[in-house]
């Protein structure tokens, strides 16, 4: 069964994504927690850094926001690294209108683009550039024709668009009623340039759960069940204005509450340990470090039926869907390199790649398989956007520093340190 959860009480909102009775996404909102990503500010240059190729914005939010020159560069120019510097592009103390496309972290401040693009359910509004571009989980060659045709009638002003998975099968005149609505939004946006004050909030995303029932409501969806009552009624309104045929699928229950649910807490408990077990015995293990995300992969308990070969195979093969889920689970983002246990027929490794391959694609947040190094280990890239579930609710060790291990009592009475 796959259905959608928001659970909100004492202020605090979690969302999460069940598919085939197993969670796949979640995410929590606390109200007093101010969330950045997709919101658009009106901010001021206060640094800028040739070595780096980048500026810093004051966007009125704690740290100040890094901007890059690639996002900087206006509409129409080609970005060529060492052509272009960023004190071509922008000046201290020149106003900016930019948006977050990455959540700061503990350390880093957020990550910014001048190239607005506004999300609607069937289309990305995408000002900055005139493509018409079209959703590569869409297969079919008529539907993407279709949609192509349809995105170059309603073409105005230059302004592009892509179209979203949900778009798939839409009526023209929905598409073209969600263009109009958010070319509204932008001029609105850009009106913004020349009022005071700076910096300025000109644009908010809109919360947690209304964001993932714009993405995700769709025909797979069987419901969404929410146990607030205000919320419920937020949501009517929401799915009203934007999917009216999706209102019988809203469902109120004041007494859920995922605490109680065994499937959920499960897949919880999964998405916060280092070890998870696959089904036939074996397991994977997970460790998030600064620079990149580490998966391996063991056979374990799991001693196969035929020979060895078999069960490197089929444990392989299982590693890969968990291993899909849990980067969609945790929101695992940059780079992600996979140690899966060596295969000495390369069909087999062929075959273990297109798996892996088969289970990313129903990631929203594609991850990107680059390749096999020299070494056998698998590279993927993924967008990141917020911090993943791990760094938001795992706290570092006080004992060991995040090493994951202490020194031995005997070096400790050594006194070496």
């Amino acid at each position: 069964m796959d259905y959608i959860f928001i659970d909100k009480k004492d202020g605090i909102e979690k969302v999460g994504i069940v598919e085939d009775d197993r969670l796949v996404e979640f995410y929590v909102d606390f109200e007093n927690e101010n969330k950045l990503a997709g919101n658009i500010y009106r901010g001021r240059i206060v640094n800028v850094l040739p070595g780096m190729e980048a500026a810093f914005v004051d966007i009125g939010e704690g740290k100040n926001a890094y901007l890059y020159v690639k996002n900087a560069l206006p509409k129409g120019v080609k970005y060529s690294r060492g052509e272009i510097s960023i004190n071509d592009v922008v000046k201290n103390g020149q106003e900016v209108i930019v948006q977050v496309i990455k959540e700061p972290s503990e350390n880093k401040g957020p990550k910014v683009t001048t190239h607005i693009t506004l999300p609607g359910r069937y289309i990305v509004l995408t000002p900055y550039s005139n493509m018409i571009n079209i959703s590569k989980k869409i297969l079919s060659v008529e539907e993407v024709e279709r949609l192509k045709e349809i995105g170059y009638r309603i073409q105005v002003e230059d302004i592009g668009m892509i179209f979203r998975t949900s778009s798939e099968g839409i009526d023209e005149e929905l598409v073209y009623e969600e263009y109009t609505r958010l070319i509204e939004i932008y001029k609105r946006i850009e009106r913004e340039r020349n009022f005071l004050p700076c910096p300025k909030l000109i644009y908010r995303e809109m919360d947690l759960s209304n964001k993932l029932i714009r993405d995700c409501f769709g025909k797979r969806v069987e419901k969404v069940l929410v146990n607030n009552k205000e919320k419920y009624n937020s949501i009517l309104d929401f799915t009203d204005m934007i999917s009216p045929y999706l209102k019988d699928r809203l469902v109120y229950d004041k007494d859920f509450d995922m605490r109680y649910d065994q499937n959920i807490m499960k897949g919880l408990k999964s998405a916060l340990d280092r070890k998870v077990y696959l089904k036939s015995g074996g397991y994977i293990v997970i460790d998030e470090t600064e620079a990149l995300t580490a998966i391996d992969v063991n056979t374990g308990k799991f001693i196969g039926n035929k020979d060895l070969e078999d069960t490197v195979v089929t444990t392989n093969l299982e590693a890969c869907e968990e291993i899909a889920r849990q980067i969609r689970l945790r929101d695992i983002g940059g780079i992600i390199i996979i140690d899966f246990i060596d295969m000495k027929n390369d069909d087999d490794v062929v075959l273990v790649m297109n798996r892996l391959d088969e289970c990313l694609k129903l990631d929203r947040n594609r991850a990107n398989v680059i390749g096999i190094t020299k070494l056998g280990l698998v590279e993927i890239t993924r967008k990141k956007i917020r911090n993943s579930l791990s760094r938001n609710f795992a706290k570092e060790c006080p004992y060991c520093n995040g090493k994951g291990k202490i020194l031995d009592s005997f070096i400790d009475k050594m006194s070496i340190f």
